[in-house]
């Protein structure tokens, strides 16, 4: 069933938001590059988010994780820096479950209470609050000092003698000592756990995820057929897990980010969200999901969402980079048509690329037809990373993470684009601005109830060798309510074109299509446009260079 409200993301890690401190310096520490605050989402950046369109804010690295900042005078142990990525750390090498990152608080002793009133701040905004559920590794040094009374931490009960059992919640390498391949000082783990993407030695590589530990949820990865699950009478992790969602759950807020959900298995998932949901029913799970051939399972789990990253993010970016045909969109969303609903559709997030980078495009207008098919093209989610809408580049050398067009997840570091375009909004410049309005109008027009509850049809199939339509560049669709018609034609060109969209018969028929002379809308632009509608003839639409055309025609149904 369609969703009545077209969610749409706007992710931001608070660490980098709002800090406005301009130094940025490569390897910074937090005294000398600064780092954002929970507080500085105050009413005006919330009301911009809103304003943009966005219905949802995924806050990004709230949960307390690995960093080499000393936060020892609060009671709050430090992290070997020898095992943190960066000296602001991984998001997601996840050091306690049950707090909030200290860096994001003014008053540390209170940084639980200043997430709490973001979550409540969030709301009265008019937004809805997503954030990250971290479920398949932690933080090395992993020692929870906020678990509620009763609970056990992690590896509490661990027999450290069993590379395996179910009611352990950390994989042992045998007694053997961590030795990875690379030096790590006088950092001592005896006996090594499994590092966080799979490597069940005791030597993982600086290119592994050497930081974090893999959680047990009662498979053995080792076993002499090559992985068994043990998961009756249901594993220790399960039942650990499921007390963090809750906690969190009760916090008020809308939705978990589940990170790297497909290297948990699905019969967790089941068991979780069924759970969460008996007590909060409209909570949403969004899994991040990147083998296809997985996505009904975890669908079947529970999940309302899944990335659907290798497929439409992959096919997109192809088009937009002159790789594949705009065509090909075809063949990606009916290869998970059953499902397409619950695929969360994207350009950017915190692992991918800058559109503008110059390992993406290096333009950030040439995506503008991809953005509009994203958001435009079906009912399921869009998501957004913050800095999207102006462009940003990604292409500094922050420390940590070196030039390649992301922007860091591991520094303390200032993004210039949103510091101005929150903060500054005077020092934007023109292109910026345009493209942020851009973004703004596109995303106005996907919350519309068209977009939302419409019927979609892909004219492809009767326009790719059809005259004066490029198929190599151009991408025409349909979307249809009881009142209102959309023709939405992308263009992936550097080019503007006057594009002849063939109507087959079988289209007119099936959405019950209005024949004969009609004045539409162009929602771009508002102009006013002639447009005849016939079986098996062509619409005349003109398309700007890099961009979108939306024709919006009134449908008079009749009524007895």
């Amino acid at each position: 069933m369609a969703s009545t409200e077209k969610i749409l993301i706007y992710q931001v890690l608070p660490r980098l938001f709002g800090n406005r401190n301009t130094a940025n310096r490569v390897n910074g520490t937090i005294a000398e590059n600064g780092c954002g605050k929970f507080r500085d989402f105050d009413t005006r950046p919330l009301r911009r988010i809103r304003e943009m369109g966005f219905t949802h804010v995924w806050y990004t690295g709230v949960i307390r994780h690995a960093t080499k900042s000393d936060y020892s005078r609060y009671g709050i142990p430090r992290q070997h820096s020898a095992i943190v990525k960066g000296n602001a750390g991984s998001p997601y090498a996840i050091v306690d479950y049950y707090d909030v990152d200290p860096d994001l608080a003014v008053d540390v002793e209170n940084r639980m209470g200043e997430w709490e009133s973001l979550i409540e701040r969030t709301h009265r905004a008019g937004l809805k609050v997503v954030m990250d559920f971290v479920p398949n590794h932690v933080a090395r040094e992993y020692q929870s000092i906020a678990k509620p009374d009763g609970v056990d931490d992690l590896g509490a009960h661990d027999d450290t003698a069993k590379h395996f059992s179910a009611e352990n919640n950390f994989y042992y390498c045998w007694g053997q000592p961590f030795e990875p391949l690379f030096n790590v000082g006088d950092y001592k783990e005896v006996p090594a756990k499994a590092t966080g993407n799979d490597r069940f030695d005791n030597h993982p590589g600086c290119d592994d995820w050497y930081e974090t530990v893999k959680l047990n949820y009662g498979i053995d990865y080792c076993d002499a057929g090559g992985r068994s699950e043990h998961f009756s009478p249901e594993p220790d992790t399960w039942r650990k897990m499921l007390q963090i969602l809750h906690f969190w759950a009760s916090k008020g807020i809308d939705g978990f980010r589940c990170d790297m959900a497909e290297m948990v298995p699905t019969a967790f998932w089941a068991y979780a969200i069924e759970d969460i949901k008996r007590i909060y029913p409209s909570i949403l799970f969004i899994g991040e999901v990147y083998n296809p051939a997985l996505y009904r399972a975890y669908l079947m789990a529970g999940f309302d969402y899944l990335y659907d990253k290798v497929g439409m993010y992959d096919c997109l970016r192809d088009i937009v980079c002159h790789r594949r045909p705009a065509s090909d969109i075809t063949r990606q969303w009916q290869s998970v048509d059953d499902i397409r609903d619950h695929m969360l559709y994207f350009l950017e997030n915190h692992d991918e690329q800058r559109i503008a980078s110059d390992f993406f495009i290096g333009n950030a207008r040439a995506a503008i037809p991809a953005v509009a098919v994203s958001l435009l093209m079906g009912n399921n989610p869009y998501m957004h990373y913050a800095g999207q809408e102006y462009g940003e580049k990604g292409m500094e050398q922050e420390g940590f993470s070196g030039r390649d067009g992301r922007t860091t997840i591991f520094d303390y570091w200032s993004v210039d684009t949103l510091r101005r375009g929150f903060y500054d909004r005077r020092a934007l410049t023109k292109e910026e601005r345009h493209l942020e309005e851009y973004y703004s109008r596109l995303l106005h027009i996907a919350a519309k109830g068209t977009v939302c509850k419409g019927d979609f049809f892909d004219l492809m199939y009767a326009n790719l060798n059809t005259p004066h339509f490029d198929a190599e560049h151009h991408y025409a669709f349909l979307r249809k309510t009881e009142d209102e018609l959309l023709i939405v034609v992308a263009n992936f060109s550097d080019s503007s074109a006057e594009c002849h969209v063939l109507l087959p018969r079988h289209a007119i028929e099936c959405l019950g299509l209005p024949i004969g002379e009609s004045v539409g809308r162009d929602l771009l632009t508002g102009k006013q446009v002639q447009l005849t509608l016939q079986p098996d003839k062509a619409v005349i639409v003109k398309i700007p260079s890099f961009g979108v055309s939306i024709y919006s025609v009134e449908v008079v149904s009749e009524r007895e």
